[in-house]
């Protein structure tokens, strides 16, 4: 490999970390808005803290606020998954996963380690392609 090569495949592998890098950041910064949504609906609809009001709805414990910031972190989680799906050029199956990670509690957590997993095998497996 002549050098341009290497520096041009070093560039890459380089801005393929910091995709990971911005999928990880909201991978956990998503799991723990799912988290405490989950808490907000256990304590709002099973436990009933603060009782219902005269309509008989559930009223918010920790706040109303809670699912709409977690939609709009799973938006540009989303985006971040997508970003390094499309970066890494892996399978259909993979970005499913990942997108799952965003909506099922715990699961963001148990995905980042995968495809820390999953990077890794792939930019080992483009290091030795020649």
């Amino acid at each position: 490999m002549t050098d341009t090569n290497a520096t041009n495949a070093d560039a890459r592998d380089m801005k393929d970390r910091g995709a990971f890098t911005r999928y990880r950041i909201m991978a956990f910064v998503t799991g723990g808005m799912l988290l405490l949504l989950c808490l907000e609906m256990v304590l709002k609809y099973i436990v009933q803290v603060n009782g219902v009001d005269a309509t008989g709805s559930a009223n918010p414990v920790i706040g109303s606020w809670i699912a709409f910031v977690h939609g709009w972190i799973y938006v540009v989680y989303a985006v971040t998954v997508f970003d390094l799906w499309s970066r890494m050029r892996w399978s259909f199956g993979r970005i499913a996963a990942l997108i799952a990670g965003g909506v099922v509690p715990v699961l963001s957590f148990v995905m980042e380690g995968k495809a820390r997993d999953w990077m890794d095998e792939t930019l080992a497996a483009r290091a030795e392609t020649p």
